[in-house]
């Protein structure tokens, strides 16, 4: 809480200051029609109501906005069911019956096949590569322009870093043991479970638990530790597998409805910009923290057997996966824009990450 109070701090008096240095002083007219008219706005989630992590992460981005504009921006934030299901927010915001929307671009994918790469590629970039990419590279602008026909303005604002591979109620020992795998898991990272013989169900969070538990599902994946502990799957499922090879880094969107940006006097629409830079940072970092003590919790305390997918097991994924991402967006002129900008970003990128984080992480000791 601290910290998060130090960056809202921070965050406003730079934008006040940067303000007041790059504007001309408002007129009377514009300082009466602004200074006191509080504004009212809805977020509609993907996440259940408060939920760790995800659902929190839409209610710090409003309670930010509130606070950075001192109280003339209030957002008031629904889960997923609360008023609409959580495969509607897209739809909901897109047609202006609610202003802003929290949840993760591969939801979309039925819609726009492109969509994936603005959250997660199976084997793709990690949380800081993709943050880089969006911020940095050509990311953010092919994002707005894939999202400018449906009426909306994407922004990242979070990211879980490196999730896990899911929960199973039977032992993966090799990849015969994927065929007819019947498991939840969203996005490309789904096409590839298909094309190695596997079923992807998607269902939003607040549907997989009870799947797992009955049978409909063999396996689910949801995030990592920490909300995976909230959930209770270790009551559900015996095997907790790792790495989470389909989401590597996966990226949390704001979906804000562009008309109702635009109505926003100048400043507003900044700070609504500029809190889910924030928001994403911040949510980073929680799950940093708090993701290995959530896993001590599920070992000692759950007994849950914590296993790494066999070597042959993600080598063929990672061969799947070549080809699915590539035929995703085959035939979509914008979406081959995307993929090539992707790839060439992660390709790039990657040599580096291998140099620099790689080579210290594998030769690292404890001080």
């Amino acid at each position: 809480m601290k910290r998060r109070q130090i960056i809202t701090g921070l965050s406003s008096g730079v934008l006040a200051a940067s303000l007041a240095g790059c504007s001309k002083e408002p007129s009377k007219a514009q300082t009466s029609k602004y200074s006191t008219k509080t504004i009212h706005w809805t977020m509609v989630t993907t996440w259940p109501k408060n939920f760790q992590g995800l659902g929190e992460g839409a209610e710090y981005l409003a309670n930010l906005i509130d606070k950075m504009s001192a109280g003339r921006l209030k957002i008031r934030v629904f889960g997923a069911g609360e008023m609409v299901p959580a495969l509607q927010v897209f739809d909901t915001v897109s047609s202006g019956n609610a202003q802003m929307g929290h949840g993760a671009a591969y939801y979309w994918k039925g819609k726009l096949p492109a969509s994936p790469f603005f959250s997660a590629v199976p084997f793709g970039m990690n949380a800081q590569e993709m943050n880089s990419w969006l911020l940095k590279g050509e990311g953010l602008q092919l994002w707005e322009s894939l999202y400018a026909p449906f009426n909306l303005v994407p922004r990242p604002c979070g990211n879980t870093g490196v999730q896990m591979a899911g929960w199973f109620n039977k032992e993966i020992k090799s990849v015969a043991d994927l065929k007819g795998l019947k498991m939840r898991i969203p996005g490309l990272g789904g096409e590839v479970l298909k094309r190695a013989g596997g079923v992807p169900v998607l269902l939003p969070g607040s549907e997989v638990f009870t799947s797992l538990e009955r049978g409909a599902l063999d396996a689910a994946e949801w995030v990592g530790p920490y909300n995976d502990l909230a959930f209770g799957f270790y009551k559900a499922a015996k095997y907790y597998y790792y790495p989470g090879w389909h989401e590597p880094g996966s990226t949390m969107e704001a979906i804000i409805n562009k008309e109702a940006l635009n109505q926003l006097p100048d400043d507003l629409q900044q700070i609504v910009l500029d809190a889910c830079l924030i928001a994403n940072q911040d949510m980073l970092c929680e799950y940093t923290q708090k993701n290995f003590s959530a896993l001590q919790t599920l070992q000692q305390k759950h007994h849950v057997q914590l296993k790494k997918l066999p070597d042959d097991v993600l080598n063929h994924l990672k061969v799947l996966s070549v080809d699915v991402v590539k035929e995703s967006v085959s035939g979509n002129a914008e979406g081959e824009k995307i993929y090539a900008s992707y790839m060439a970003f992660l390709e790039n990128v990657k040599q580096w990450t291998k140099l620099s984080e790689k080579s210290f992480l594998e030769n690292r000791t404890s001080i």
